[in-house]
C-alpha cells in the first residue's frame, strides 16, 4: 500500500468505524446516484488526487469526471466535480473526500493571494515545515498549486540553522563553519539571524542563504543594503496577506510564511445530489 492509500485508509477509518449506520439503515443497497461537487466561494482548486482516491477506495468502480485542473481559480457556485456511483459509497466517502478538498483548496486559494500580491516583485514565496504530520506532501503540494515554491520539505534534504542550534554551539559563525565542513557539498547552508551583527557574522562565516526572522521593514532594507548582493536573504516570522507586499519591496529573495499551511481556512465546498437516482 502506498502512502496515500495507508493515509486515506485511516482517515476513512477514522469516520467510518464499524460501518455507516446512517445510510446503511436509510438507504438500499442497489440504488445509485449522481453528485455534483461546487464552491460557495471563489477559490484554487487542489486536492484532487486524494479526493477522487477516496471515492475509489470504497469502490473502483465509481465514476468522476473533473471539470477543472489542480492549480485553476474557480468562480463560486461552478460545478467542480461529477460523481456517480452505488449511493451508499457516495454517501459514506462524502465528508472525507471534501475535508481534504476544503482542505488543500484553502492552501492552494491564499498561497495564490499571496503570490498574487508580490507579483510585482522579483521575490519568491515559500512556504515552511509548519505542515499537519503525515499531510505534509500534499499540503506542500497545495502550495505548488497556488503558485508558491516549497521550501525545504524536511530535516532531511537542506541545512538550515535555527536560533536553537546557534544557541546550543555558541554563536552564527561556528554553526555555520561546522555546517560548511560536515554538510555534503550539494546542501546549500542556511543560518537565522536576528539582527545585523549576526547578518555580518553569518555572510563572513560563508552561509549561502541568510533568514532574517521577524525584522521589522525598515531592518530589512538595512539587512539588504549592506549584504551587497553577497548572499540570498530570506524574511520570515508573522508574515500576513497585508504585510507581504511591503515585506518583498525591500528588496529580500525569499518571504517564508507557515501560515500557508498551518491557518489558511478550509474552501466552503459541498456535495449535492441529483435528483437522478435508481
Amino acid at each position: 500500500m502506498d502512502r496515500l492509500d495507508l493515509l486515506l485508509s485511516l482517515a476513512i477509518q477514522e469516520d467510518m468505524g464499524h460501518g455507516d449506520v446512517t445510510t446503511e439503515s436509510t438507504v438500499d443497497p442497489h440504488v445509485a446516484g449522481e453528485a455534483l461537487v461546487f464552491s460557495r466561494e471563489d477559490f484554487v482548486l487542489s486536492g484532487t488526487r486524494a479526493f477522487k482516491r477516496v471515492f475509489h477506495l470504497f469502490d473502483p468502480t465509481i465514476a468522476i469526471e473533473s471539470y477543472f485542473a489542480d492549480g485553476t481559480s474557480i468562480p463560486a457556485n461552478e460545478p467542480v466535480f461529477r460523481i456517480s456511483g452505488p449511493m451508499r459509497c457516495l454517501l459514506s466517502a462524502e465528508r472525507t473526500a471534501l475535508n481534504l478538498l476544503q482542505r488543500f483548496s484553502g492552501i492552494a486559494t491564499l498561497t495564490r493571494k499571496m503570490v498574487d500580491a508580490v507579483a510585482d516583485t522579483s521575490c519568491r514565496l515559500l512556504d515552511t515545515r509548519k505542515t499537519t504530520p503525515l499531510w505534509r506532501f500534499l499540503e506542500k503540494e497545495a502550495v505548488r498549486h497556488g503558485g508558491g515554491t516549497n521550501h525545504r520539505h524536511g530535516l532531511y534534504d537542506g541545512v538550515l540553522i535555527k536560533d536553537n542550534h546557534v544557541a546550543a554551539v555558541g554563536g552564527v559563525r561556528t554553526a555555520v563553519e561546522r555546517a560548511r565542513s560536515r554538510s555534503p557539498h550539494t546542501l546549500r547552508i542556511e543560518v537565522e539571524v536576528e539582527n545585523l551583527d549576526e547578518l555580518r557574522e553569518a555572510i563572513d562565516a560563508g552561509a549561502d542563504v541568510v533568514l532574517l526572522d521577524n525584522f521589522p521593514i525598515e531592518l530589512l532594507r538595512k539587512a539588504v543594503a549592506r549584504s551587497e548582493g553577497r548572499v540570498l536573504l530570506e524574511a520570515s516570522g508573522g508574515v500576513t496577506l497585508e504585510s507581504i507586499a511591503a515585506i518583498a519591496r525591500t528588496g529580500v529573495h525569499f518571504v517564508s510564511c507557515g501560515a500557508l499551511t498551518h491557518s489558511a481556512r478550509a474552501i466552503d465546498l459541498s456535495m449535492e445530489l441529483s435528483s437522478k437516482c435508481s
